[in-house]
């Protein structure tokens, strides 16, 4: 039976779009509120750095250090994703001719990072063309591969791809930056708390993450992950008071990311809350969570493919928890029409968009690549498999699905 009591989504809404801002287990918002009461009780005492804060942000990195194979003090907190982008490729110093690879999977805020920092240091931005459907992950690493060379500096990649949901190949791809000597920059936006993770082991120059999606943490928070040989190049978005005052004890990349003004704390103090959340229900912690979340997803591919004459568009091992799938009877310039009558008229909330990419634009003009309507679902522990039943009785009435 599904847990909805655990969990604030209004239950007149079928949500599968956990994948886009994800949703606070009760328990969780809870731990936030106790929080932010305790801040505004003594705010002075909770917020000033050399007080409460600094060895509170610490409990959570050890913490969360544990949960992706880091060491603790290769982590600072972010945002979100597209903050620790920015932190990254906003730090770096680019030259005239120099090339950053990115993919027409990634998100498209990520890839105007990219753009933006070319542009004012007139370098170029390349981008891999990965096709979609695909049949193996060997197809991603040769796509990137074709347009890499000796101008490569950096390698912006997605382990979970936003628009098409796929799990990229990321130890490969990290191998592949190494043999063209590049850094690589990995968005893992949605892969923590839908994957496994072993940062020091695969070896990522950086790695950002969002706590806000799988990881059910309150909105604004995230994590990046740096190497420690390129720690003191990497500054955060927000320049304050640590790059001239060194904190006691702790280096200038973790002062300067933990403290950036005057921020709320309160959703980075509140992941312990949710991973204690997400394992309790299963005897083998958050693994048991991510993998009933797969086999769910893996048992939806199942029957809405099923039911739309559809060959999975991606291997099993390339799945995590969410499906985008191709819906050819829906013209892209009424993705955005059907997307509101799924809300609107069936009380479906699930993301439909036109093709790959920012309105399938990429950085050399080549045009539309890969143009389709994708729906992208999401399965969650309060998803059941009467929410893809009632998405496919939409989609019949809809005339999404030929019979």
């Amino acid at each position: 039976m599904k847990s909805m009591q655990h969990w604030q989504i209004n239950p007149e809404i079928t949500f599968l779009n956990h994948g886009c801002f994800g949703s606070v287990p009760r328990v969780v918002a809870k731990t936030q509120e106790g929080l932010r009461e305790l801040l505004e009780s003594d705010p002075i005492r909770f917020l000033a750095p050399e007080r409460e804060l600094e060895p509170k942000l610490d409990g959570v990195r050890e913490r969360l250090a544990d949960f992706v194979g880091a060491s603790p003090s290769d982590l600072a907190f972010v945002r979100n994703a597209t903050d620790g982008v920015n932190a990254v490729l906003r730090s770096m110093r680019l030259h005239q001719g120099d090339e950053i690879v990115i993919t027409n999977h990634g998100y498209n805020a990520c890839n105007n990072v990219a753009r933006f920092v070319a542009e004012r240091s007139q370098a170029t931005v390349r981008v891999a063309e990965v096709p979609y459907p695909l049949r193996d992950s060997r197809q991603v690493v040769e796509s990137i591969k074709s347009v890499m060379g000796d101008r490569t500096k950096l390698l912006l990649i997605d382990h979970v791809t936003s628009p098409t949901a796929l799990v990229f190949p990321i130890v490969e791809l990290i191998a592949l930056a190494r043999e063209f000597d590049t850094r690589i920059m990995v968005d893992g936006a949605h892969a923590l708390g839908m994957l496994p993770l072993q940062l020091d082991e695969w070896g990522p120059d950086y790695y950002t993450a969002n706590h806000h999606k799988w990881l059910c943490s309150p909105k604004v928070s995230g994590l990046l992950y740096v190497r420690p040989e390129l720690q003191e190049d990497v500054f955060p978005t927000v320049i304050s008071h640590p790059y001239n005052r060194a904190r006691p004890g702790r280096s200038s990349f973790t002062a300067s990311f933990d403290w950036v003004g005057t921020y709320d704390p309160t959703p980075i103090l509140s992941i312990p809350s949710a991973l204690h959340f997400l394992g309790l229900p299963h005897q083998d912690g958050l693994i048991g969570h991510m993998r009933a979340n797969r086999s769910a997803l893996l048992a939806a591919r199942d029957l809405i493919c099923g039911a739309m004459g559809l060959d999975s568009p991606a291997p099993d091992a390339m799945l995590g928890s969410m499906l985008s799938i191709p819906l050819h009877s829906v013209p892209v310039d009424q993705a955005t029409t059907f997307h509101a009558r799924l809300r609107s008229e069936f009380k479906i909330e699930v993301p439909v968009f036109a093709g790959l990419g920012d309105s399938q634009k990429v950085c050399d003009s080549h045009g539309p690549i890969n143009a389709a309507t994708l729906m992208r679902i999401s399965m969650q522990a309060y998803n059941e498999i009467s929410d893809i039943e009632k998405l496919i009785d939409a989609l019949s009435r809809l005339g999404a699905i030929n019979h």
